[in-house]
């Protein structure tokens, strides 16, 4: 393993490397939202994550890297706007005052254009990403990542000089389990500090009684946050609300945080803030 990530190197160096350097010391927090497989929620967790800590008064970027399948534009509304350039670089879509976007969809000529690269060419945009848009002085990024351990994740955690952390998402299910604990055993090859384990769709709050029914199972995710020594940071169940939410891309325009998806998303952000504070 350790072989073929320094295989990768020279793929990932670039005459202007201080200048990457330059742009992301000037951001507290690096924070990379992963999970072993797809369908988890990992983009809804990230989407949600920056719009919460942007509502907290903090300065906040969000990085789609997930360069097959981006949806962050979609779930802030932004689908149909573009990145500037100014004398700084590129200039990433603003959602909120507090709360700045980047995504290879905002670069598409149309919603249905597929990106259609190999693992170098996805690697250089994802450093022009890092290096090239003008993410300013920021109190957080947050780098929402494709599934799996592969190309994006890999340049993410090599091109920064330091990622401050990383949030796993998985569902309850044994085959997502499987693969959320590589998730964790590669942010510890990459010296990724793991702030902890978020275990999406966990169980469904009944629309009629408001009573929790678990669709599959308990158990797992406890037993993977034992065996390496994490906290799970929230258990979200699944919830028609929020699914309006995204698809209304409103992700950063709640109305009512009474919900108690939001209630346990709350949890979440509070141990990210203390994370490295």
């Amino acid at each position: 393993m350790a072989q073929n990530i320094q295989s990768t190197d020279d793929l990932l160096k670039a005459p202007q490397e201080s200048k990457l350097i330059k742009n992301m010391r000037a951001i507290k927090n690096k924070i990379m939202v992963m999970s072993g497989k797809g369908g988890v929620g990992k983009s809804t967790v990230a989407a949600n994550l920056a719009a919460r800590l942007a509502d907290r008064g903090h300065k906040v970027g969000i990085l789609d890297a997930d360069i097959h399948g981006p949806s962050i534009p979609k779930m802030f509304g932004i689908e149909d706007q573009k990145p500037t350039v100014d004398e700084n670089g590129i200039v990433p879509v603003s959602v909120t005052e507090n709360l700045v976007v980047m995504s290879v969809a905002l670069l598409l000529p149309d919603r249905d254009a597929p990106v259609i690269w190999r693992g170098p060419a996805k690697m250089g945009a994802i450093k022009q990403f890092l290096e090239e848009v003008s993410w300013g002085k920021l109190d957080y990024l947050i780098i929402d990542l494709p599934p799996g351990t592969g190309d994006e994740p890999l340049s993410i955690a090599q091109l920064i000089e330091k990622v401050d952390g990383a949030v796993v998402v998985t569902t309850p299910q044994d085959v997502a389990i499987v693969s959320v604990r590589k998730s964790i055993k590669f942010a510890e090859i990459l010296e990724v500090p793991v702030i902890g384990i978020v275990e999406n769709m966990s169980g469904i709050i009944c629309p009629h009684c408001d009573e929790r029914m678990e669709l599959f199972g308990k158990g797992g995710v406890e037993q993977a946050a034992k065996d390496f020594n994490l906290k799970i940071l929230g258990d979200l169940p699944l919830d028609p609300k929020l699914a309006e939410i995204e698809d209304s891309g409103k992700v950063h325009d709640i109305e009512n945080e009474d919900i108690e998806w939001f209630k346990i998303f709350a949890k979440i952000v509070d141990s990210v803030e203390s994370f490295n504070n």
